[in-house]
C-alpha cells in the first residue's frame, strides 16, 4: 500500500508538469511562429516478485510478477508543424512556409534561430529584430529606399533614389534534429548537441528549404481545441492519482485497525 501511494505521487507529479507545459503553450496562442511542447512520459523502475520465465517445478511461469512505481516525465519537445500565415503587409515582415530559420547574431557574437520574421530596420539601415538583434546574411537598407521586395527565394531587391537595386540573396538555416534545440524566450533558439550544427547559408526554395513569404508571419501552431482537451485529460489524471492515494491511506487505516 506504501508503494501504491508513492506510484500515486509520481503520477500527480507528472500531471503538475504536463499542465505547466499546456498553461504555457496555451499563453502562447497568439505568440508570432510559436512552436508548442508536447510531454512525453515513460513508467519508472519495477520491482520483481516473480521474474517471467523462471521455472516452477517441471513447468515455466510465462509472465511472473512485476509491480511498477509509477511515472515520470521522459521530455517536452517543440513541435515544429507549420503555422498559419497571416497577412501584415509590412515589408519586412517574413515568414518561412516549410523548413527552415532565420539566423540572427547575439550580442556576443554568437547565432540564434528563429521562426519569427518580424523585422524592423535601425536608423542605419541595419535589419534587426524586435529585440534588436542582427538579421545575418540580410542586406543593410540604405538612406533614400522606397521600397523593398524579398522574392520567395530569398532575393532582396530595394528601389533607392528612383532606381533598382538588387541586394544579397536572405539565407536560411536548418537543424538534423530541431527538437533537440534549446528555447532561449524571445522566440530565439540556439543549437545544442542534441540539435547537430546548423546548416547555414541555404537557399530558400532549394533542397527541401522552405519559401520566404513576404509582408507575411507565422501564426503559433498552437491548437487551442487540443490544449483543452489535454487539459482536462490531465486534471482527471491528477484526480484519479488523488484517489488512488486516498485509497491506499484508507486501507492502511483498516489494516491497523485489525487489532483492536
Amino acid at each position: 500500500m506504501e508503494r501504491a501511494m508513492w506510484s500515486a505521487v509520481t503520477g500527480m507529479r507528472a500531471s503538475e508538469m504536463s499542465l505547466d507545459n499546456i498553461a504555457n503553450n496555451l499563453a502562447n496562442l497568439n505568440t508570432t511562429a510559436y512552436k508548442p511542447g508536447r510531454v512525453a512520459f515513460q513508467d519508472m523502475l519495477y520491482t520483481t516478485l516473480k521474474t517471467p520465465g523462471a521455472t516452477n517445478g517441471d513447468s515455466e511461469i510465462p509472465a511472473g510478477i512485476q509491480l511498477g512505481h509509477g511515472t515520470k516525465v521522459a521530455e517536452v519537445s517543440k513541435q515544429f508543424t507549420q503555422g498559419a500565415l497571416r497577412e501584415t503587409g509590412g515589408d519586412l515582415d517574413l515568414a518561412i512556409e516549410g523548413q527552415g530559420f532565420f539566423e540572427v547574431i547575439m550580442p556576443d557574437g554568437t547565432s540564434a534561430y528563429t521562426r519569427d520574421g518580424s523585422f524592423r530596420a535601425t536608423s542605419t539601415g541595419e535589419v534587426v529584430t524586435v529585440e534588436g538583434y542582427r538579421v545575418a546574411n540580410f542586406p543593410a537598407i540604405p538612406t533614400g529606399t522606397t521600397d523593398v521586395t524579398i522574392a520567395p527565394d530569398g532575393s532582396v531587391t530595394m528601389t533607392v533614389d528612383g532606381a533598382t537595386v538588387a541586394g544579397q540573396q536572405l539565407s536560411l538555416a536548418r537543424f538534423a534534429n530541431p527538437e533537440g534545440l534549446r528555447s532561449m524566450g524571445h522566440n530565439l533558439f540556439q543549437e545544442t548537441e542534441a540539435s547537430g550544427p546548423a546548416e547555414t547559408g541555404l537557399a530558400a526554395g532549394e533542397n527541401g528549404m522552405g519559401l520566404v513569404m513576404q509582408r507575411y508571419l507565422e501564426a503559433s501552431s498552437v491548437n487551442a481545441a487540443e490544449e483543452l482537451v489535454n487539459m482536462i485529460l490531465t486534471q482527471r489524471a491528477y484526480e484519479a492519482n488523488s484517489k488512488a492515494i486516498k485509497a491506499s491511506d484508507e486501507m492502511s487505516s483498516m489494516a491497523n485497525n485489525l487489532q483492536r
